[in-house]
C-alpha cells in the first residue's frame, strides 16, 4: 500500500566549461483524485519540462505531483569576449575620431554595439543537458515512491487497527441481536396485560405472537451484518494485495459500508444498538477520511 502524499529530490551533475554543475530536482505529492503533474523550472533549464512531466506520468498514477528545479552554477557556457574584433573595433573608432573630431575621448560603451564582440563558449549539448535533467528527476521519483510506500505501510497499520474496531463492534450486535425480540415479546405481555387486567380478559397468545413476528420481520439485520462482513473481508483483501493499491475501491467500499450502517441503524429499536451503530458510522467516516491518503 503506498500514501499519495510524499517528497523526494534527486540531483545529477553535469561539467560545463571545466566546472561542475549540479542540477537538483524536488518533487512533492499530495491528494488528488487523478494525476495532476506541474513542472516549474528555472529558465536555463525550462525546456525539459515536458520531457520530465512525460517521465512522471510514466511512474506516477494519482496524485498532484509538483516538481521544482534548482541549477548550482551556470548550465549555459559563460560568453567570451573576442579580444582581436575588440582591439580592431577600437581602433577603426579612434581613427575617426582623429579624422573627425582630433582630442574627444572615445568611450568604451561603444564597443557594446559591436556585432560578434562576445562569443558564446562550448556548451554541452542539448542531449547531454536533457540526459542529466532527467536523471536527477528520475531519482526524484524513485525518493517519492519510496516514502509513498512508507507512509503506507502506517497508513495500513492504522487502516487495520479502525477496521478491527468495526468488526469488533458489528460481533456485539451480533450478540445483542437475538435478545431483542425476546424483550419486545415481554414488553409487549406487559402493557397488553396491564391493560386488560380491569377488563378481566384473557391475552390472546396468538396475536401476541403474530406481532412478535412481524417485529422481529422489520428488525432484522442480519442481512446488513452479512453484507457489512463481507465488506470488511473485502476491504482486508484489498489492502493485503501484493499488486497496486486500490485507494478507489476502498473508498467504494466504505460508501457502500456507511449505506449498510446507516439501514441497520434504522431497523432496530434497541437502544444499545443504536449506540453501537453510532460509532459505527464514526469508524466508517474515519477510514473514509484516511481511504483518501491511499494511492
Amino acid at each position: 500500500m503506498r500514501s499519495m502524499t510524499g517528497y523526494g529530490s534527486g540531483e545529477a551533475v553535469i561539467d560545463v566549461a571545466g566546472e561542475s554543475v549540479r542540477v537538483v530536482i524536488g518533487a512533492r505529492a499530495v491528494n488528488h483524485r487523478f494525476l495532476d503533474v506541474r513542472v516549474h523550472l528555472p529558465v536555463p533549464i525550462a525546456e525539459f519540462g515536458p520531457a520530465i512531466e512525460a517521465l512522471v506520468r510514466k511512474r506516477v498514477r494519482r496524485g498532484r505531483v509538483e516538481l521544482s528545479g534548482s541549477t548550482d552554477g551556470r548550465v549555459e557556457a559563460p560568453p567570451k569576449l573576442d579580444a582581436t574584433v575588440a582591439r580592431s573595433a577600437l581602433a577603426q573608432l579612434r581613427a575617426l575620431r582623429d579624422e573627425v573630431a582630433p582630442g574627444e575621448p572615445v568611450p568604451f560603451s561603444l564597443l557594446a554595439s559591436v556585432p560578434g564582440l562576445f562569443q558564446t563558449g562550448a556548451a554541452p549539448a542539448g542531449d547531454d543537458v536533457r540526459d542529466v535533467v532527467l536523471a536527477a528527476a528520475a531519482d526524484a521519483c524513485d525518493a517519492l515512491d519510496a516514502m509513498r510506500l512508507r507512509e503506507g505501510r502506517a497508513l495500513g497499520e492504522d487502516l487495520s487497527a479502525r477496521l478491527e474496531q468495526v468488526r469488533a463492534k458489528l460481533a456485539q450486535i451480533r450478540v445483542i441481536q437475538p435478545t431483542i425480540v425476546d424483550h419486545h415479546r415481554a414488553r409487549l405481555r406487559e402493557r397488553i396485560a396491564t391493560l386488560l387486567d380491569d377488563a378481566k380478559v384473557a391475552v390472546d397468545d396468538a396475536r401476541i405472537e403474530h406481532e412478535v413476528a412481524l417485529f422481529a420481520e422489520r428488525t432484522d439485520v442480519a442481512e446488513e451484518l452479512t453484507r457489512l462482513t463481507s465488506h470488511c473481508d473485502q476491504f482486508d483483501e484489498l489492502m493485503q494485495s501484493t499488486g497496486p493499491t486500490h485507494g478507489r475501491k476502498l473508498d467504494f467500499l466504505l460508501q457502500e459500508m456507511a449505506r449498510e450502517v446507516n439501514t441497520l441503524g434504522s431497523k432496530t429499536p434497541e437502544v444499545e444498538v443504536t449506540r453501537i451503530v453510532v460509532e459505527l458510522k464514526a469508524d466508517v467516516e474515519r477510514l473514509r477520511e484516511q481511504v483518501q491518503n491511499v494511492l
